[in-house]
């Protein structure tokens, strides 16, 4: 009888064992919120540092910042803007979550490693005094071009709306962008003998399948948010939300770049990741739906505007962004978002 009756237990005891590793395993592979937020932080940060190996196989300085990091770091704004598209939702939602994106890197993300470390153009690896002045040129020149892509999206929202055709002369005018970086990489490869090495691809399919992980859990995250999100995590705010979650990985950038003392391309990849949502994810997803011009959606252009000039006249006249201008950046973000502009 004790014989039976410790079997019995011994069996009970096995069964309540085998419910407790299957509610874990239930836990571990069912996706919630904190698995697909790990996994798109995980994915972000992999694909960093492979970003880190492609400036040494054939990329460099701003270069890598303005034509490589963008589509990596602004991945996200895309996923989000496609997924917007094929569910049939409203444009307002991709306006919002560029203008967070764009406010934000241009405030925010920028001030903490200039409180941290300054951001100093002239200060890091010793190289010669050309290749920084180089550097600088361009770092202004792609700041100019983001005031010039606002003002493109100002305009030809002038009646409402952005339809197709607007759509179509967006991506164009940021595709053209891109083709001039692309000679521009193979003009200073050439003057310096030097050439993008085979083994790139192995990195560039790395990333590849971050990218792949990062929208996967960003469309997750959507339909969590969708499904089971309440109050300030609800479908509601998904334009704020998803915003702010996608300038993850720019803040990894800037504050990893700025930490190695590389400033050009901790500033270029801030700047070209704002390039990725103005124009190209507010053309894309114009091009297959027309989107509505909502009231503050003017507002959030000039803010990005202002901001924009702020940093060409800090880049061009001190060649850095100063401590106290972080003060300033960090406070207006505080500002806005107490004022609830987004």
């Amino acid at each position: 009888m004790d014989n039976l009756s410790a079997q019995a237990v011994s069996f009970l005891r096995q069964i309540k064992m085998d419910e407790t590793i299957q509610a874990f395993l239930n836990l571990l592979l069912t996706p919630g919120w904190w698995q697909l937020l790990l996994c798109f932080l995980a994915c972000s940060l992999l694909m960093i540092f492979r970003l880190n190996a492609v400036e040494k196989n054939g990329f460099e300085g701003t270069l890598i910042g303005t034509l490589v990091m963008p589509y990596f770091s602004g991945f996200p704004n895309l996923c989000f803007a496609y997924l917007v598209a094929r569910n049939g939702s409203d444009g307002s939602l991709v306006l919002e979550n560029c203008l967070v994106n764009n406010i934000t890197t241009l405030t925010l993300v920028l001030a903490i490693p200039s409180l941290l470390w300054g951001l100093n153009l002239f200060v890091g690896k010793q190289t010669p005094a050309d290749d920084t002045k180089i550097n600088l040129l361009s770092l202004l020149l792609s700041i100019l071009a983001l005031i010039f892509f606002c003002g493109a999206v100002l305009l030809v929202s002038k009646d409402g709306k952005i339809s197709a055709a607007d759509g179509l002369l967006l991506v164009g005018l940021f595709f053209f962008w891109q083709l001039y970086h692309v000679f521009d990489v193979l003009k200073n490869n050439t003057r310096k003998s030097r050439k993008i090495k085979k083994r790139i691809i192995i990195d560039f399919i790395i990333i590849g399948i971050c990218a792949w992980g990062i929208f996967s859990s960003i469309e997750n995250l959507i339909q969590w948010v969708s499904s089971h999100g309440i109050g300030f995590y609800s479908k509601t705010n998904l334009g704020l939300l998803s915003g702010i979650l996608m300038v993850l990985p720019n803040t990894f950038l800037a504050v990893y770049y700025s930490a190695v003392l590389r400033s050009d391309i901790a500033y270029s990849s801030q700047i070209g990741d704002c390039h990725i949502c103005i124009p190209l994810c507010i053309g894309v997803f114009a091009i297959f739906s027309p989107i509505t011009i909502g009231p503050s959606f003017e507002l959030g252009i000039f803010i990005v505007m202002a901001a924009s000039a702020g940093h060409f006249l800090f880049a061009a006249f001190l060649g850095k962004l100063p401590r106290y201008a972080g003060i300033v950046l960090t406070g207006l973000y505080a500002f806005l978002i107490y004022k609830e502009i987004f």
